[in-house]
């Protein structure tokens, strides 16, 4: 995947929407983290001068704040709100634990963000989006039949893979999965551990 942001064609430079300089942040989030998103480096890479920049934001935390949101936004679209109408809990938790597996781009700005829960914008951001996935956990954990507690756990057994396996493998490169049908295999057999059967 390709996370540098990239130059707009110059018909469309002096047009830019909120959204695209949002999504350029993220860009360089993923690229290169929190700290290193600059207005004015950013307006270089799109192309633009920083004026275009002020039109929509009034300043760095803004655009950071902004961009947060968005992600927030893309991940509840394309991974909540796609499972959130199956029927069935088990085929739900499924079908979210393959779909998490082929989002690349967003899991590398959580890796990034959670590099920077320093940041006063960044922790409140990850607070919710920690506890709103947990919440979603445990509502089909407890609808595949666990009691309340047990749906908890293993919410929070869950997300705790999640999130060892995510640091491991971008900050360490591990493990390697030698082709995509070895990563597939993994994925099945996190699915049938971590998921109660029928």
């Amino acid at each position: 995947m390709n996370a540098q942001p990239q130059t707009l064609p110059s018909a469309s430079r002096n047009r830019l929407s909120a959204d695209d300089w949002l999504n350029a942040a993220l860009d360089e989030i993923a690229a290169h983290g929190v700290h290193a998103l600059a207005v004015e480096p950013l307006a270089r890479r799109l192309g633009v001068t920083k004026g275009s920049f002020y039109w929509h934001f009034e300043n760095r935390d803004a655009l950071l704040k902004g961009a947060i949101e968005l992600w927030e936004r893309q991940e509840q679209e394309t991974l909540i709100d796609v499972v959130e109408p199956i029927a069935d809990a088990h085929e739900r938790l499924r079908r979210l634990f393959m779909r998490v597996s082929e989002e690349l781009r967003t899991h590398i700005i959580y890796g990034e963000l959670l590099k920077a829960l320093d940041h006063d914008l960044v922790k409140p951001a990850m607070t919710r989006v920690v506890k709103k996935r947990l919440d979603f956990l445990a509502r089909a954990f407890r609808q595949t039949g666990l009691d309340r507690q047990q749906a908890q756990h293993r919410a929070l057994l869950c997300y705790s893979v999640y999130a060892g396996f995510l640091q491991t493998s971008l900050q360490l490169g591990y493990p390697r999965f030698a082709d995509h049908d070895e990563l597939e295999a993994f994925i099945d057999h996190t699915i049938a551990t971590l998921i109660p059967p029928l």
